[in-house]
């Protein structure tokens, strides 16, 4: 993967990045999409946020290489405090980490985003407990995709906030409102892949004398769900 030709997960992202935007992509990866968008003149200006040194010794080699340092910025910064107001961000990208660490950039950083922010996030687990963070503060989940690369499937997550906030049941926040209206061969190979690991979990705790009950109906719930989803 490089700034000419970007993995499918990140160009899938790029895909959700409106013309024009003013990019923050935060843990940046060699600043790879703000550097390909930038190319692309589908964006005016972009951050790439790194918290670890290396990285961001990566990103700023990445940005200088395609003469585009005077319209990508590099920050060594924490998740997003990468964003300056003078910025005026209008989009952010986080991609290729865990739901729950995601969740974590998205609390702790709350007070670096305006609220008009497109997000367009891409964990690899635990999409659940980010999608609960997103409506919990009043966003609504406007787009979703789920994709297959080198055996590894991603889901991408495209939030925002708007007048009317669009709640999400339980069963909502664990498949994807729009995955689960939309099925294909993909969903259905991770939520089959899934029910396993349920059903093993559930034969685990059979044998366990220490088992809670909250945990055993929490886990059937579940497999009931993803029975429902996949085999309808």
């Amino acid at each position: 993967m490089n700034e000419q030709a970007l993995s499918l997960r990140l160009e899938q992202v790029g895909n959700f990045v409106p013309d024009h935007a003013r990019l923050a992509d935060i843990g940046s990866d060699h600043a790879y999409l703000p550097v390909a968008l930038m190319l692309q003149k589908k964006i005016q200006y972009a951050v790439a946020g790194e918290v670890v040194q290396g990285p961001y010794e990566s990103a700023c080699k990445q940005v200088k290489k395609n003469k585009l340092t005077d319209k990508i910025t590099v920050r060594l910064a924490n998740g997003l405090k990468a964003i300056e107001e003078s910025d005026q961000i209008d989009t952010v990208t986080i991609c290729g980490m865990g739901g729950t660490l995601i969740r974590q950039i998205l609390e702790e950083g709350q007070n670096h985003l305006t609220g008009r922010e497109r997000l367009i996030l891409q964990p690899n687990v635990g999409e659940a407990t980010l999608r609960d963070w997103l409506i919990q503060h009043d966003y609504t989940i406007i787009a979703e995709e789920i994709l297959e690369e080198n055996q590894k499937i991603y889901e991408i997550i495209v939030a925002e906030k708007l007048a009317q906030v669009v709640k999400l049941t339980a069963k909502e926040l664990m498949f994807g409102p729009y995955l689960m209206r939309e099925i294909n061969p993909i969903f259905l190979k991770k939520w089959h892949r899934e029910l396993n690991q349920r059903l093993k979990v559930k034969e685990q705790l059979a044998q366990s004398k220490n088992a809670h009950s909250e945990k055993i109906a929490e886990l059937n719930q579940q497999i009931a769900w993803i029975k429902e989803v996949v085999e309808s």
